[in-house]
């Protein structure tokens, strides 16, 4: 089954869903011994899921004795990080190029494919308008491949694209799913306007977008039954979103839509959603690599496209919700990584 592909500026070709590697961070969604993550990487690049995401507890080492293992006819996979800053940092050339380098070094490569820069503090604007110089810089000396961004707000990625110049980020990383959807108020234009694309996480909060959760009873938040980030994306469902009543109404007609392209899955509808604005470049979408394979389903992504009837339904079920008012309550992209 062949993947949708997209062209991640200026011209790398890559397929619109993209394994998220945070689930290896913590015991908590469960482990697999480090051959096992290796071989499940295999499995995924020969179907075809050659782009991998984040850097979180092993991943970035993971990669790269991944990338290491490879025959020289295998395809290349295409490795995405991030550098985080979240305490107050004086910025050099020195320091930002120590950490593209710590990252190199890991990622056993002579060039990051995308490097996506996260800033905690929006008050030291010139903290982060000179790592971007900086990033840039050895960008042109072919450290990078390609720069984006990680959840950063509407305003801070104009005046980034305004100072640096269209072309200076492809892509901004940030939460976008039938529940959160801020993008749609602002970040959407400026895809549009300067030519870079939105990468999605989140897109089915956790794995509460699926058919397991259909039907179940409103899940205690810090029940044994669900992983981090399930409980991250419950409390924003009833405490920025709606109620657990509402959700389940979601959830069954996407299992209704579902069934009218052939049974695909709650998953594979909630990923369509997300990948049929125009610009989401990807979804991240995280995997337990080693302990579950979901490629086949996921695949099945790319077999359907949602119809007007479709659309209209689930418009009809989000303005019941407080999703458009989420822009508000919670703030813009990335605003709840960071202190009021």
């Amino acid at each position: 089954m062949e993947l949708e592909t997209f062209t991640l500026a200026p011209a790398t070709k890559l397929p619109r869903i993209w394994i998220g590697l945070w689930q290896l961070s913590s015991n908590a969604w469960g482990s697999a011994p480090a051959q096992r993550v290796r071989d499940a990487m295999n499995i995924h690049l020969g179907k075809g899921y050659i782009a991998f995401a984040d850097h979180y507890g092993p991943a970035e080492g993971l990669f790269g004795h991944f990338l290491r293992s490879l025959s020289t006819d295998s395809p290349r996979p295409f490795g995405a990080t991030k550098w985080c800053v979240f305490e107050p940092t004086e910025i050099t050339y020195e320091r930002v190029l120590a950490a593209v380098n710590d990252r190199l070094e890991r990622m056993h490569t002579q060039r990051i494919d995308l490097l996506q820069f996260f800033w905690q503090d929006y008050r030291d604007r010139d903290g982060y308008l000179n790592a971007i110089e900086h990033l840039l810089s050895l960008r042109s000396a072919g450290k990078l491949r390609n720069l984006g961004l990680c959840n950063f707000d509407t305003a801070r990625t104009e005046e980034i694209c305004v100072t640096f110049g269209a072309g200076c980020i492809v892509s901004n990383q940030v939460q976008f799913s039938l529940i959160d959807v801020r993008p749609l108020h602002g970040m959407n234009d400026l895809c549009q306007k300067y030519g870079f694309k939105v990468l999605a996480y989140g897109t089915l909060c956790g794995g509460l977008l699926t058919d397991r959760w259909l039907g179940r009873p409103e899940p205690e938040l810090y029940s044994g039954q669900l992983n981090p980030s399930q409980r991250k994306y419950l409390d924003v469902i009833l405490k920025a979103w709606g109620t657990w009543d509402l959700f389940q109404a979601l959830l069954q007609l996407l299992r209704d839509i579902g069934d009218r392209h052939g049974g695909v899955s709650i998953a594979n509808v909630a990923t369509r959603w997300v990948l049929e604005h125009e610009f989401v470049g990807a979804v991240i979408i995280g995997a337990r690599l080693g302990l579950s394979d979901n490629t086949d389903d996921n695949a099945r992504v790319f077999t359907f496209a949602l119809t007007n009837r479709d659309k209209t339904d689930i418009e009809a079920i989000l303005a019941r919700s407080n999703s458009s008012r989420m822009i508000m309550s919670i703030g813009d992209c990335g605003a709840e990584y960071r202190a009021a």
